[in-house]
């Protein structure tokens, strides 16, 4: 039995069919855990201190889930051995979200890369260890479509070279954790491994702890982006990454298989601030209505990192395939322009963003 931080309240329901969530205080984590919780599953989330379980329960909360008698905790840390063999004792399935994601990029990228790689092994190990029957993986869209390609079109069969000329530290080591996670169920078995690749989450949030990707809407509502960079990417609504987790989860075609989650056709930062406009016009003046050149944006790239990304793609636009995980496992997402108004709307809701109507 895993040594656990209770929540207040909880019961000792049966052991057998307990979900195991790592990342739990992040976006995506925090709406799994609500998610399992709100369909009755006895859940236990790694938290990397005890203190960090009170974080959860406020995510759970916000959620309007009332069932923290289902809710456990375990005291687990990526970058240690330490309580995984705990944490996983008597689980059925793991949910592995955790992953380093930096505000800024780090100086050495193996202090993205190392615990990236190295902690989703600890998690397989003490999965396979334990008799776990299967680990759902959150990757990313970052292993699968920066090596560009002549036609931008990408499905699960593609993968992102690491040693591709200037990719950043976050998408090497999102690459990295997914071959090393395939390589050890190749070489060991034992477990079955199911992945999910998300392109950018947006939608509702659940605390003031942001995810980068919302962080943007954010930064347009309240003037922090007068100018955006020329650039494409996927949306997908955080709701639909938990739902596409839970089915790859639960059914048998899942199994040894990698998804991608997108909600539509890609779109641009201008494209979002237009949508956001429509939907709110008392924000219409913070919004960005314009955006950098490709040459303004090289030369911005010398020294501001984070362009160097935009910059390099130069203006292409992916077009990213949801048709595997659609037929595959009937998942159906949201459109993505009710995505982006509801990350709106939430950011407002929790007052993270004030809008003033002029007079």
């Amino acid at each position: 039995m895993a040594a656990e931080i209770r929540a207040s309240g909880a019961s000792d329901a049966p052991e057998a069919g307990t979900v195991l969530v790592t990342g739990a205080t992040g976006y995506v984590g925090g709406h799994m855990v609500a998610r399992l919780l709100s369909e009755g599953y006895r859940t236990r989330v790694t938290v990397r201190e005890p203190g960090r379980a009170a974080e959860v329960l406020a995510l759970v909360r916000r959620a309007g889930v009332d069932r923290e008698d289902l809710l456990e905790f375990a005291v687990a840390d990526l970058s240690a051995d330490a309580g995984w063999a705990a944490a996983a004792d008597g689980v059925s399935h793991v949910l592995h979200v955790a992953s380093p994601f930096p505000v800024t990029p780090p100086e050495n990228e193996d202090e993205l890369v190392l615990p990236a790689r190295d902690g989703t092994l600890r998690v397989l190990s003490a999965a396979r260890t334990a008799g776990v029957r299967r680990v759902v993986m959150t990757s990313s869209f970052a292993a699968v479509g920066y090596t560009v390609k002549p036609d931008d079109r990408y499905s699960e069969e593609d993968w992102t070279d690491p040693g591709t000329d200037g990719l950043p530290a976050y998408h090497k080591s999102k690459v990295l954790a997914e071959r090393a996670a395939w390589d050890f169920v190749e070489t060991d078995g034992g477990i079955e491994l199911a992945v999910v690749n998300p392109v950018g989450i947006f939608g509702p949030v659940l605390g003031p702890r942001l995810a980068a990707s919302v962080t943007i809407v954010r930064s347009m509502l309240t003037g922090g982006m007068p100018v955006v960079p020329l650039m494409y990417f996927g949306v997908v609504d955080v709701r639909d990454v938990v739902d596409l987790h839970l089915r790859a989860m639960l059914h048998p075609k899942a199994a040894g298989e990698r998804f991608l989650a997108v909600g539509g056709p890609s779109i641009s930062f201008l494209g979002m601030a237009r949508t956001l406009r429509a939907h709110l016009p008392a924000a219409a003046d913070a919004l960005p209505s314009s955006e950098l050149t490709l040459e303004q944006m090289r030369e911005a790239a010398k020294t501001e990192p984070a362009l160097r990304d935009a910059a390099g793609l130069g203006g292409r636009i992916p077009v990213i395939s949801s048709a595997k995980a659609r037929s595959v496992l009937d998942w159906e997402p949201r459109d993505v322009t009710r995505t982006v108004r509801d990350t709106a709307d939430s950011l407002i809701e929790l007052g993270l963003v004030t809008l003033t109507e002029k007079p």
